[in-house]
């Protein structure tokens, strides 16, 4: 039977959280209607090998290997090129899904047809939660939220984020963090899937940004939850965006990005 849905992780030297989070999938309420594609992007270390010996017992896993590592967008649109289910779920290693949400996510896609992306509520594992909603984000948001202007104007900063909010309430938002999104498969190419001019940082805001421009919502839907890791990959302050290889790569990807979306604020 063809699979209902396709779950989609991607790794990068991130084995270990990569067969924790393929062993929690299996407890998914409809496992018998999914299939989980694993990503190998291009780890070039021992992260391969891992997963085959870990997860070979899985017959609902397929691995695939990228033939180099052309970022988080790339990785994602090479695995999405195998799957065959009707709905696919981008799902980082480190976000856990809890045993109903592919199941609440995908039911609620189908009885809406104006959503096209459904992003769940993602919990720390300190029992807070991620501000992982955001609005379309301005050059002075990503200033302030790494320098003193952050306090200086908090209201603005509170308002990129949401803080202005009731996360306890379902609504369409703007964008949603990448890192555990649910839509349609056909949605997803029609909209030409991840834009790998990003290497890392702000795809998710542009797949969103594209849903949107293609009359499709963008949903918080917070009766599902997944549990997330707390540390930001990019870092915390002004000077990890200068001195951190993945700070530098999100500036980067933030020039692309308000390049591509130059003069559009909304």
């Amino acid at each position: 039977m063809q699979p209902l849905v396709s779950v989609l992780i991607l790794n990068f030297r991130n084995a270990n959280a990569t067969v924790r989070c393929v062993k929690a999938l299996q407890e998914q309420t409809f496992i018998d209607q999914i299939e989980i594609l694993v990503i190998d992007n291009h780890s070039d270390d021992d992260s391969i090998g891992i997963l085959r010996t870990q997860l070979r017992q899985f017959q609902n896993v397929r691995f695939i290997e990228t033939p180099s590592n052309e970022g988080f967008g790339y990785g994602y649109n090479k695995g999405i090129a195998y799957a065959v289910g009707d709905f696919i779920v981008i799902n980082n290693p480190d976000k856990l899904l809890e045993p109903a949400g592919i199941e609440k996510m995908v039911a609620y896609l189908q009885k809406n047809d104006a959503v096209g992306i459904v992003a769940p509520r993602l919990i720390h594992n300190d029992g807070t939660q991620r501000l992982s909603i955001r609005r379309y984000p301005h050059i002075s948001d990503i200033v302030s939220r790494r320098s003193f202007f952050g306090s200086v104007f908090p209201s603005h900063l509170d308002g990129y984020l949401m803080k202005d909010t009731n996360l306890d309430e379902e609504q369409e938002v703007d964008w949603a963090i990448g890192g555990c999104l649910t839509m349609r498969r056909d949605l997803f190419q029609e909209l030409g899937g991840f834009d790998e001019r990003f290497f890392l940082f702000f795809e998710d805001t542009d797949l969103c940004r594209r849903c949107h421009s293609a009359g499709k919502k963008v949903v918080y839907l917070p009766s599902v939850r997944a549990s997330d890791k707390k540390n930001r990959l990019s870092g915390e302050s002004f000077w990890d965006l200068l001195f951190k290889k993945t700070g530098r790569i999100h500036v980067s990807s933030a020039f692309k990005y308000f390049w591509k979306w130059k003069g559009k604020h909304s």
